[in-house]
């Protein structure tokens, strides 16, 4: 399956074989495993973000299916997203265009194109040092419930991120600075549609969400306004969200996790 879908301003820029200028492009990494790049480069006076996937392989495959996980073949994925969670209204990084080449799934070279937002913080950044210098309440207090409506709208409707972490929250450092807190959620190549809103899938991103802000200063209080006003969930529910958070805090601080997790950096360095 090839297909090209590009805004007119970008077809002017590239040559004949637009794909391949696409996928060969260098810019500011911030993303670069195996099989998957993200950069940020300048076409034609304006800033994008762009999402190159360069083919999983079949190891990459077999691992996921062994681990019971779906595995994330390319942009398309990503590019659904966008465009359900825009018909959801939920605010995320805007689609400005993408491309797939190659009917081998597994072999399949893709990519997608998104603004980019400008000045952003993310809440992994925003939240860092709540522990010892705690925010404005009223704004902290608004923040988490503007966390659970987002969560409750996306999972109400059947969607899992699959990376529902602090990081992967942002603001516009304008509204930030005005208090407000008009979420935007970003990275959304794993994400799955069709899940139940007290499934598996949302237990791991809601624990996800709290393992991410285990060391922000967020406590029992802030939690349970969350849960007001997110959707209505059981006893059996929060606690096996609480048990994954505290297995994947355990994980992250592990010197395995830890030390792959320097090797990605240093990649991108």
């Amino acid at each position: 399956m090839d297909k090209l879908v590009l805004p007119a301003e970008l077809y002017k820029i590239f040559g004949e074989d637009a794909f391949a200028e696409i996928m060969a492009l260098e810019g500011k990494a911030f993303r670069d495993v195996r099989g998957r790049k993200t950069i940020q480069v300048n076409l034609g006076g304006v800033s994008y973000f762009v999402k190159q996937h360069f083919g999983v392989g079949w190891g990459e495959v077999v691992k996921n299916l062994l681990s019971f996980k779906k595995p994330v073949l390319g942009a398309l994925t990503e590019v659904n997203a966008i465009q359900k969670l825009a018909a959801l209204g939920v605010a995320t990084t805007p689609l400005v265009g993408y491309g797939v080449r190659g009917v081998n799934p597994v072999r399949q070279q893709s990519f997608v194109i998104t603004q980019d937002l400008g000045e952003i913080i993310s809440l992994e950044d925003l939240c860092a040092d709540w522990a010892a210098n705690p925010p404005d309440v009223i704004f902290k207090q608004n923040l988490m419930i503007a966390l659970a409506q987002l969560a409750a709208k996306l999972h109400g409707a059947g969607f899992c991120h699959r990376d529902f972490y602090l990081c992967h929250f942002v603001l516009k450092k304008e509204a930030w600075a005005e208090g407000r807190t008009d979420l935007i959620l970003i990275d959304l190549h794993r994400m799955l549609s069709r899940q139940s809103s007290h499934g598996s899938a949302v237990i791991k991103d809601i624990a996800g969400l709290m393992f991410s802000a285990k060391d922000c200063g967020f406590n029992d209080a802030d939690w349970r306004l969350f849960k007001q006003h997110y959707l209505p969930q059981t006893a059996v529910f929060w606690k096996k969200v609480e048990v994954r958070a505290n297995k994947l805090y355990v994980k992250f601080h592990s010197a395995k996790f830890q030390s792959r997790l320097a090797q990605e950096k240093s990649a991108i360095r």
